[in-house]
């Protein structure tokens, strides 16, 4: 068909473009394409932050470490497993019981590293994925067991302790693993809706319990300040009653000093009032009872004429 004379058409080209050429160019071109190829397959190039374990076709894994920079190995029985040393983040999420029954999410942001001179054995008994064989079970595991020892509040109240616990037996089993934890900090701390809702229960009762004992001692503080007041204004009525006795002309002061305070108001208002001395208080003249009553010669004397005026 088609197809078979096509093929002997690219076959009786072929030999003719080799019969142009003469055998031994042919060897040598054959020659340089396998020396080139052979070449680029004996070396390898370790980049920066990596490192590289070569693995034998005859012997497994080799225990030398290859660092960063151009490399040789054998094509075919030797090849490389390049392996990053840089820290990178992982984020994991676990849900723990606490002390006191409360369940509780909590995401931890790890930064991990293999240790370099183990390489050969992470890649013999783990592989490449180590960080995802070995994070999630390890933490885990911590996880629980750190916060079983703590109450829900005391995960709050003390978190600082909680995370350094947490981080402490975190590096302990990592490098059980030859891996390194750079670092370990507790990123979210999520308690569940029942819970939540009791602690916001329990702290609106204490806001409204303190209220109340606020209100309570205000009560107090205003019924301390009305007996002082009452004794205040008692003792003032008796030292008053007292020095009227003593000095009749006390009174007429007294008149004397609101008649003034009157005076001043009215002074001070846009209308015009007409006043006499008795709405001014100013008729000092006139006698008092107790007066009339502890001195009966002065009782004979005559009234003043009241007095008018404008202001």
């Amino acid at each position: 068909g088609r197809t078979s004379a096509s093929r002997k058409r690219m076959a009786a080209a072929f030999r003719g473009l080799a019969n142009k050429f003469p055998t031994g160019a042919v060897a040598a071109l054959l020659g340089l394409g396998g020396v080139a190829y052979g070449v680029s397959e004996s070396i390898y190039t370790v980049e920066g932050g990596h490192r590289a374990v070569m693995f034998s076709r005859l012997s497994g894994v080799m225990d030398d470490v290859h660092a960063e920079g151009l490399h040789f190995r054998i094509p075919w029985f030797e090849y490389p497993a390049i392996f990053d040393i840089r820290s990178k983040p992982h984020r994991i999420t676990s849900p723990t019981g606490t002390k006191d029954l409360q369940m509780v999410n909590i995401s931890l942001r790890v930064l991990s590293r293999p240790q370099p001179k183990n390489l050969p054995q992470i890649y013999r008994h783990l592989g490449m994925d180590y960080d995802e064989r070995v994070l999630p079970s390890i933490v885990n595991e911590v996880l629980k067991s750190i916060v079983a020892r703590f109450n829900a509040s005391q995960l709050i109240t003390q978190r600082e302790n909680v995370s350094r616990l947490i981080r402490d037996t975190l590096r302990e089993r990592a490098q059980e693993f030859w891996l390194v934890l750079d670092d370990v900090s507790i990123t979210d701390l999520t308690f569940s809706n029942e819970y939540t809702a009791a602690v916001e229960a329990k702290q609106v009762a204490q806001q409204n319990a303190q209220r109340a004992a606020l209100i309570v001692e205000k009560a107090k503080q205003e019924r301390q300040q009305k007996i002082v007041e009452a004794e205040g204004e008692a003792q003032s009525a008796k030292l008053v009653g007292k020095a009227i006795q003593q000095n009749p002309g006390f009174l007429r002061l007294r008149k004397i000093d609101a008649a003034r305070e009157i005076a001043t108001t009215i002074s001070n208002s846009a209308n015009r009032v007409f006043l006499d001395a008795n709405s001014l208080l100013l008729n000092v003249e006139e006698h008092d009872v107790s007066v009339k009553a502890t001195d009966p010669e002065r009782t004979k004397t005559p009234a003043v004429p009241e007095k008018k005026g404008w202001l």
